[in-house]
C-alpha cells in the first residue's frame, strides 16, 4: 500500500525525495527529544536509507504524511523493530511542531493500526514509548493499546504497549 489517507491526511511511500522534509524534521530538538535526539542531515540519510529498504524486504513500512493541502506534516509507520531480542513491529509517527494538539497523531496512530492488523493481518502490533513522552501513551491508549511491560532500549526507558487481532 504505496498511499492511503485519512479524514486530515494522506500518506505517501517514504522516497528519496522526502529527505529535505525529515531532515528539517529530525534537526527540531524539541520534535527529536523523544527520538533519541536531533539526527544530523548525514544520520537522516542513512535512517531513510534503512526504511526504504524496510519497504522493499517486507512490503511496509514508514510513509510521509501530508496535510490535505499538501503541506509536510510528519512521518508515521509500521515497521520491524527488535526489542528485548524479539522481533516486534510497531507503529511509529512523529509530526512537525506546529501542528501538535491537534489529535492527528489520533488519528494516524488508529488507521496504522487498522492497516496492520487487518490489511497486513498481523498477529499483534506495539508501541514503543519513552516512559516520560505522556502524549504518546496517551495516543496509544486512546487507540486501545494495553500496556504490557517497561524495558530499555538504546539505552532508554521506555514502555511498551501492544494490540492484538
Amino acid at each position: 500500500m504505496d498511499q492511503f489517507s485519512t479524514d486530515r491526511l494522506t500518506a505517501e511511500k517514504l522516497n528519496e525525495s522526502h529527505l529535505a522534509d525529515l531532515v528539517a524534521l529530525h534537526l527540531d530538538a524539541e520534535v527529536s527529544r523523544y527520538l533519541g535526539g536531533v539526527r544530523s542531515a548525514e544520520a537522516t540519510k542513512t535512517y531513510l536509507d534503512v526504511n526504504m529498504a524496510h519497504w522493499d524486504r517486507h512490503g511496509f513500512g514508514l510513509w510521509v504524511l501530508r496535510t490535505k493541502e499538501g503541506a509536510f506534516a510528519g512521518r508515521a509507520g509500521i515497521r520491524h523493530l527488535l526489542v528485548d531480542d524479539v522481533d516486534e513491529i510497531e507503529i511509529a509517527y512523529t509530526f512537525r511542531r506546529d501542528v501538535w494538539g491537534r489529535g492527528l497523531a489520533s488519528e494516524i496512530a488508529t488507521t496504522l493500526t487498522e492497516i496492520g492488523l487487518s490489511q497486513l493481518a498481523l498477529p499483534s502490533l506495539i508501541g514503543l514509548v519513552f516512559v516520560a513522552h505522556g502524549a504518546s501513551r496517551r495516543v496509544l491508549e486512546k487507540a486501545n493499546y494495553v500496556l504490557e511491560k517497561s524495558t530499555t532500549h538504546r539505552g532508554e526507558d521506555v514502555v511498551i504497549y501492544r494490540i492484538r487481532r
